[in-house]
């Protein structure tokens, strides 16, 4: 099983018009939104964005509770995996460890 990554999100600070009112905000966006994108806060009609004012990229936080799992997980499972091997087999594994640590 591989981890999953995680992927950073770019987010945008634009300032953004009204198609109709002209009213003009700064609002702070995912770069996925439409050039025509959000409802003006005044009237409620389509808003385009006029400049991007900054760039930056947020990386999602790490679910707390997901975290604690998987590492309940991990204390649990080496010591029973290394309970099941046999000696052969753990002196297979540490010796391909060791080649593969040598051949670098």
């Amino acid at each position: 099983m591989s981890p999953r990554r995680r992927t950073p999100t770019l987010v945008l600070h634009v300032k953004r018009r009204c198609l109709v009112c002209d009213a003009e905000t700064d609002v702070t966006e995912p770069s996925e939104t439409d050039q025509i994108g959000p409802l003006c806060e005044q009237c409620h009609a389509p808003t385009e964005r006029v400049a991007v004012l900054s760039r930056r990229v947020v990386s999602e936080p790490l679910n707390p509770h997901a975290a604690a799992l998987g590492r309940l997980g991990g204390l649990k499972g080496g010591p029973a995996r290394a309970a099941a091997l046999t000696a052969r087999r753990r002196r297979e594994i540490a010796q391909a460890a060791a080649r593969a640590r040598w051949k670098k």
